[in-house]
């Protein structure tokens, strides 16, 4: 039964804060370490260490089997293929690396489609993007006052002329769940690509990527109690094959050859060609430790677990006076992510009398300060987000003390 089956293997919850329990309630920005984690990767670094790939000795075949296994391991979560997954920093480089992909395709100037509950990821690198190469334009689909994709709109902003569709999964700020699998539909029926940002869906939901039919998927490690400093980028493979890469040097090259004309190269086989330099090989065997740890409990259970405290915490804020939620008020509608405004205190106010008593919530415009403005949320936000590990007890703890604090 989740919580009392995990906590025992999270011991940062038995800190106490000012004589307070420890309540974490910010795994939308970074979720905790089960201890099988942390192990597992302590055990690679003490017992198996070693680069991968170039080396013809025992340890270092030892670390490549380790390292290509996570990555099956890590391919087969999302219902992808090993040849198809990037292994970069962040989902922020992911969709990064979309844009550079974009930016070295010819033709007519196009437009790349996002919507109105992005992360500043998911809309930084396209205005950089356009700043390049002056050919891309960016158009928005909006969102209703309860904090729901418009629908009704894709057939207006998203239309022959579209070369993307890029959006995020579930929104970082209302916790709203969109119909990626539909919004890839209708992008494809105009010939245009499909990029979903994965970073707060696939800790939480079931993802099958083949299943959405996206082209492009990103994920973070660190957001799904993997190790920071390493993301996933999905890539369909006949796409895949067209790419470029971004990054040059050792490990992404098969040859290279030098003379008085120059040098030339030849690409490795895919994935390798994407990953330049020695990757972060604890990283991707800490996540694929992480992986092991979600499916043994079970998305499907993790997703049940966290509408519960999510609709606790809905209904309990809805009770009191002075405080503004942002995004659904239905639970059915959201993945484990309450944000909200009191009148008496700015969101940084409220967020560090919170931290006095051993709450853990983020504060501000979480990086999507657009749909802050849209639903006039003009000082931020105060958010508290769920996981797996966090309990209906710890809900009545948290009111508890906003009351007394209010």
């Amino acid at each position: 039964m989740l919580p009392e089956s995990v906590r025992k293997d999270f011991p940062i919850l038995e800190r106490r804060i000012n004589g307070n329990r420890l309540i974490f309630f910010d795994s939308a920005a970074s979720s905790l370490k089960p201890v099988q984690v942390v192990e597992r990767m302590s055990d690679f670094y003490l017992y198996h260490y070693s680069n991968i790939h170039r080396g013809i000795y025992e340890l270092s075949e030892e670390a490549t089997e380790l390292y290509e296994k996570s990555r099956e391991r890590i391919a087969s979560f999302i219902n992808g293929s090993s040849r198809e997954i990037i292994f970069v920093r962040n989902t922020t480089e992911a969709i990064n690396l979309v844009s550079f992909y974009l930016h070295g395709k010819e033709g007519d100037e196009k437009n790349i489609v996002i919507s109105e509950m992005e992360h500043h990821s998911n809309i930084v690198p396209w205005i950089l993007l356009r700043k390049r190469t002056g050919k891309y334009t960016m158009r928005i689909i909006p969102i209703t006052d309860e904090g729901l994709l418009d629908l009704s709109s894709l057939d207006k902003v998203i239309g022959d002329d579209t070369v993307l569709v890029s959006v995020t999964h579930v929104s970082n700020v209302l916790g709203t769940i969109n119909p990626v699998k539909y919004i890839c539909r209708v992008a494809h029926e105009h010939n245009a690509l499909c990029m979903v940002d994965g970073a707060q869906s696939t800790p939480h939901l079931p993802i099958d990527v083949k299943d959405i039919g996206t082209d492009f998927f990103a994920f973070s490690s660190h957001k799904m109690l993997g190790p920071t400093g390493l993301g996933v980028l999905y890539v369909r493979e006949k796409i895949l094959e067209e790419m470029e890469p971004v990054y040059g040097g050792g490990g992404m090259i098969s040859e290279v050859h030098c003379s008085n004309d120059g040098c030339v190269a030849e690409w490795a086989e895919l994935p390798d060609r994407f990953e330049a330099g020695t990757p972060h090989i604890a990283g991707v065997i800490g996540l694929a430790a992480a992986i092991e740890y979600l499916e043994r409990i079970g998305l499907g259970n993790i997703e049940v677990h966290e509408r519960k405290l999510t609709e606790k915490m809905l209904e309990m804020l809805q009770e009191l006076e002075g405080v503004r939620i942002a995004g659904p008020l239905d639970a059915e509608k959201k993945s484990g992510i309450v944000s909200f405004e009191v009148n008496k205190y700015t969101p940084h106010e409220l967020s560090s009398l919170l931290s006095m008593n051993g709450v853990a919530v983020r504060s501000g415009f979480h990086c999507a300060q657009p749909i802050h403005e849209r639903l006039k949320f003009t000082r931020g936000t105060t958010r508290a987000s769920f996981y797996l590990y966090n309990t209906l007890e710890e809900i009545d703890d948290f009111i508890g003390i906003l009351k007394k604090i209010l």
